[in-house]
């Protein structure tokens, strides 16, 4: 009996909390996205309702309740006829409006005070009846060329006055179509007539004006056909020129290569000719080279100077051609007003010939001119330049040659003062002994020019004298004049040799000879 009472006791409160527990999740009600939630009865504040949009709310018993607002689109068909204009001209204007109940907050209350338990044909007869006002009253202040022409203008005006008045009952314009606009007494129709005939017009007059374009743009594109042809043509020649240039541009480096290469070869040749020579040799071809590098450049700058003047005159004279062609067709389009479309075709045409047979000619003559100028300066460069190269390494090769020549003398002559030791008296003698050829050879110099036809020597024929013939006495005395060559090596205070004899005193033999024995 005991654990009977025991069990109830425990079991009524949980099955009291449990039903209490589903009673009050029951009344927590959940929006949908497209409805609005209304709670309306003891709600906080001074308002009559409380609107919710997503989420949810928890709904009291006995002191609240709820219900819907649904966020469906209203289409509302307006069959407006005879509103009244500003021009006082009656219009129909048949249009649809799309409206919905709105989610912004005031607006939410406004509808849940006004159109809260009604049905939509209710809600589409009360806009309705809101929309025809409004349209009245935009109709009535606007033109009716207003309306017809400036659309979106109108449909602002439609927009911000019908959705005004309609968020008063909490409902928003969505979207406005004016399917068309008609009037009784057909201005519309013969504005439109209007604008027909001035676009019919205005198209004849764009297709007369296309067609001559068209004409003026086909004489123009053929003059353009026939401008880059001859500019093509001077690309090809300027093309063929350049190649010719570069051609001959080539042959001359390779001239000068070869001639460089001739000349370092008879520089080899000729470095041991040309020692004495060099500084002379050096400074007279540097001279002709300044000269003939001077001319070449003279040259040049007169043959530039030549074809500037040609090109300017060439320039001066197209120019003067195409004024004297613009002033004539300035004339005939004064004189022949009504034909002058075909004039400017004409004088298009006549433009693109004197270009074509003038100023191309004369600036394909100016490139070319140019290109054979700068050719054949530039041959003058490349020879001179090759010359010139030729030159300086024949002379830095003499040059070398005698460095070197100069620089083994001076190592032999080192060696000689090492090899002489303390005796310094011996390496001038060395070197006077090496030198004795030459000044043999001076020494036959001296009478090897004498022009002598005929020596006569008067002999007594006594040959037994003791100093000897006459004719031996006379040779004996020829070959005396020549300066001994013991005394040449003691004006330059050296001693010869004792193995190269030596001079003795003519009068002490002679009296050593005279002398009794």
């Amino acid at each position: 009996m005991f654990g009977s009472i025991s069990i109830l006791v425990i079991f009524v409160p949980v099955i009291i909390i449990l039903f209490a527990a589903i009673f009050l999740s029951k009344q927590y009600k959940r929006c949908p996205s497209n409805k609005i939630l209304v709670v309306f009865g003891k709600v906080s504040g001074e308002k009559a309702a409380r609107c919710i949009h997503g989420g949810g709310a928890f709904i009291v018993p006995l002191l609240q309740d709820y219900t819907y607002l649904s966020l469906e689109p209203i289409t509302i068909e307006i069959d407006l006829k005879g509103a009244l204009s500003k021009k006082n001209i009656r219009v129909n204007v048949p249009s649809t409006f799309t409206v919905g109940i709105s989610t912004k907050p005031n607006i939410m209350t406004n509808a849940a005070e006004r159109l809260l338990g009604l049905s939509i044909a209710d809600i589409s007869g009360q806009a309705q009846d809101i929309i025809l006002g409004q349209m009245r009253l935009v109709i009535a202040t606007l033109a009716i060329e207003e309306i017809n022409q400036d659309r979106e203008k109108f449909l602002d005006l439609v927009n911000t006055n019908v959705n005004l008045e309609l968020n008063k009952i909490g409902l928003d314009v969505i979207n406005v179509n004016i399917r068309d606009i008609t009037d009784e007494s057909g201005y519309i129709e013969a504005i439109g007539k209007k604008a027909a005939a001035e676009a019919i017009n205005i198209a004849r007059v764009e297709v007369a004006q296309q067609e001559k374009d068209g004409a003026i743009g086909e004489a123009t594109a053929f003059r353009e056909k026939e401008v880059l042809v001859a500019q093509q043509t001077a690309e090809s020649v300027m093309g063929q020129k350049q190649a010719e240039k570069d051609e001959r541009i080539k042959v001359a480096e390779y001239e000068a290569e070869g001639l460089s290469g001739e000349a370092h070869a008879k520089r080899l040749q000729e470095v041991a000719i040309a020692k004495a020579k060099a500084e002379t040799e050096q400074g007279r071809k540097e001279a002709e080279r300044e000269q003939r590098v001077f001319i070449a450049v003279q040259e040049a700058m007169s043959v530039e100077g030549e074809n500037t003047s040609q090109a300017n005159i060439a320039a001066y004279n197209a120019t003067l051609k195409e004024k004297q062609a613009d002033a004539k067709r300035k004339g005939e389009v004064a004189f022949a007003n009504a034909s002058r479309d075909v004039l400017s075709a004409q004088r298009a045409e006549e433009v693109a010939r004197l270009e074509k047979e003038e100023v191309v000619k004369e600036e394909i003559n100016k490139k070319k001119i140019e290109i054979e100028a700068e050719a054949q300066a530039e041959q003058v460069r490349r020879v001179a330049k090759g010359e010139a190269d030729a030159i300086l390494l024949k002379y830095e090769a003499e040059a070398e040659g005698i460095k070197k020549v100069l620089e083994s003398k001076a190592e032999g002559y080192r060696q000689l003062i090492q090899h002489v030791g303390e005796d310094k008296h011996l390496a001038p003698t060395l070197l006077l002994v090496e030198k004795l050829p030459e000044l043999v050879a001076e020494q036959v110099k001296a009478i090897q020019n004498l022009k002598i036809d005929k020596i006569t020597v008067w002999d007594s024929g006594n040959g037994s004298s003791e100093d000897g013939t006459s004719t031996s006495n006379f040779l004996k005395g020829f070959i005396g004049s020549l300066p001994p060559i013991h005394d040449l090596a003691k004006q330059a205070g050296v001693d010869l040799p004792k193995y190269l004899g030596e001079l003795k005193d003519n009068k002490n033999e002679h009296k050593e000879k005279n002398s009794p024995s």
